[in-house]
């Protein structure tokens, strides 16, 4: 029998009694003792030293860059190693498995490469270069599923692989994050049923209570690893264990789902990280740490980026500067993953209990003016509210229709990116972000989802010749983000698990005193989100030999009133 962690029998048979339990974990151990008897002893990794401050993740769907007669994968490693080596750590790519809807998010074979994006080969052949984040679209699959297609045609194998619901139950205490239907209807061999469909009718939910779904899983994401995958995104976790009666998200059975992946990887391959991926309020999303050592080592910081627009929008960093007064993590081995723009939209639901409902307001209704749009969710009490705004982040900090000179714009954003690097914890970049990419409204007319304003593909041809023009948006925000990222990946005082201060500087600046891990560097990072220029003190911070900005190369003294142009960063490193 295997010397795997005994505790993960505990986790089976908390999920499934002790019989079914016990079965559960001798299958588990089967597989994981055959994983290793195909691979060399892991390395042991040191919590603490896993990830640095020249850690930077480059978020990208697979066909995000195309070249005519390339796979897009191929596109991807090339313009990677052209313009991104020496910024970018690792890339990752979005769900790039067959699916058939939601751009990758309902899944058909969790196992193979969309063929219109290339091979395994391709995404090995990035992973020479660069670290590498899949998903686990673990919630759900795609009705074009083999497995929902034999749970429709009656394969007893596959008959408890989905949720059966009795459309009068009252569901009325599930947690929605979409107005869509939680039940459809389909046609089975057994007659019509309706299954559980959290996210759409395309999407249909998993059915975790069966200890099968477990395992297939597990084998899943072996697989990945074997295909050299570093970082694993938990899509949608939080949604993933079903108890009628309860509200079904965040439930102690997802938790413990979480901690048994977290064994697994621990015993077979300690090099894979988690990032937990829950688009919900604060305190719900960092539950996701577990106790600091049991759940993942990443969650995404989802407040961050409503957090940010509204800083910059209001010219006032108050609020900004106090939730990030109260940020912390569990242990040294956990961080935030930071982020500002995904493939998604701006999460709403993160603000609960941060900003009050007329400032959540006014942000939806300048999102709209720069013509973005709002996915709404229903309440329990049947009404709907605000849940993501969907919008290009460069569009929601700067009206496309405004007049402004390009460059005041592209100070506006790259501050809003210098707070995201800034900040303790791991950057993730949305590669529109990257490239000063705008709102796709062409795409929504498409496709006639809002998501699609910010998931544009792009000719990589057309890019490269616009990072060439050093008068492009496109190559001013580039090279301004680039410039930014290597300044950070070069000091220690941005390690990820350096000590965090924040600073109450100025109410337009959103201030904070960043120290390396061995106490010896500090940099004060200053971001003026307001239009009007500012100034600062950081008298009484230390720095005897006064400060240096690694922007400018300027240097001030100790005393000095530091001044901030509207939408300066101002990164200063203390002397002496």
């Amino acid at each position: 029998m295997s010397d795997l962690n005994p505790s993960m029998r505990d986790k089976c048979r908390a999920l499934y009694g002790e019989a079914r339990g016990d079965a559960c974990y001798t299958r588990l151990v089967a597989l994981l003792d055959a994983f290793r008897a195909q691979h060399e002893p892991p390395q042991p990794v040191d919590p603490a030293a896993r990830l640095s401050q020249r850690d930077v993740l480059l978020i990208t769907y697979g066909g995000s860059l195309n070249a005519p007669g390339e796979p897009p994968l191929q596109t991807l490693r090339r313009f990677s190693c052209e313009h991104l080596q020496g910024a970018i750590s690792a890339v990752h790519i979005l769900p790039f498995f067959p699916y058939s809807s939601d751009d990758g998010f309902a899944v058909i074979d969790y196992t193979a490469v969309d063929p219109a994006l290339g091979t395994w080969d391709d995404v090995r052949r990035l992973g020479e270069t660069f670290d590498l984040m899949f998903d686990l679209v673990i919630n759900h699959v795609s009705s074009q599923s083999e497995w929902f297609q034999r749970f429709k045609a009656g394969d007893p194998a596959y008959e408890d692989f989905f949720i059966r619901v009795d459309p009068a139950t009252d569901l009325s205490a599930v947690v929605r994050p979409r107005t869509l239907p939680l039940l459809t209807p389909v046609e089975t061999a057994r007659g019509l049923e309706h299954v559980w469909t959290t996210f759409s009718n395309d999407q249909i939910d998993l059915n975790f209570a069966n200890p099968d779904v477990l395992l297939r899983m597990v084998e899943v994401l072996l697989f990945y690893v074997r295909q050299g995958m570093t970082f694993v995104r938990l899509d949608a976790i939080a949604y993933l264990w079903k108890r009628i009666g309860t509200s079904c998200i965040h439930l102690e059975a997802t938790h413990i789902v979480v901690r048994l992946l977290r064994d697994i990887f621990d015993a077979v391959a300690p090099q894979v990280a988690i990032i937990t991926e829950t688009n919900v309020p604060h305190e719900e999303n960092i539950s996701y740490f577990g106790d600091g050592w049991n759940e993942a080592q990443l969650v995404y910081q989802f407040p961050l980026p409503p957090l940010t627009l509204h800083a910059i929008a209001s010219g006032d960093a108050t609020v900004l500067s106090r939730w990030a007064a109260g940020l912390k993590c569990p242990s040294p081995a956990t961080t935030f993953f930071n982020f500002t723009a995904s493939h998604d939209g701006i999460g709403v639901r993160p603000l609960e209990g941060i900003l009050p409902r007329a400032e959540i307001d006014r942000l939806v209704a300048r999102v709209q003016r720069h013509g973005g749009a709002v996915s709404y969710k229903t309440n329990r009490d049947g009404s709907q509210s605000p849940y993501e705004l969907n919008i290009n982040y460069f569009d929601a900090l700067s009206d496309p229709d405004g007049g402004e000179p390009v460059e005041r714009q592209v100070h506006r954003f790259l501050v809003s990116q210098a707070i995201l690097l800034a900040l303790a914890g791991v950057p993730g970049i949305y590669i529109h972000s990257l490239l000063g990419s705008r709102n796709w409204h062409e795409g929504v007319r498409q496709t006639g989802r809002p998501r699609s304003i910010n998931r544009e593909p792009l000719a990589a041809g057309e890019v490269g010749r616009a990072l060439a023009d050093p008068e492009s948006l496109r190559a001013q925000v580039f090279y301004g983000y680039r410039r930014l990222i290597e300044t950070r990946a070069a000091e220690p005082a941005f390690h990820p698990g350096g000590a965090q201060q924040v600073l109450d500087l100025h109410p337009a600046l959103f201030a904070l005193l960043r120290t390396s891990p061995d106490g010896q560097e500090r940099i004060a990072a200053l971001h003026n989100v307001s239009g009007e220029s500012a100034r600062a003190s950081l008298r009484g911070l230390g720095g005897a030999g006064g400060w240096r900005d690694l922007l400018t190369g300027e240097a001030f003294g100790v005393d000095a009133a530091i001044p901030l142009a509207p939408y300066q960063v101002r990164w200063l490193k203390a002397s002496g």
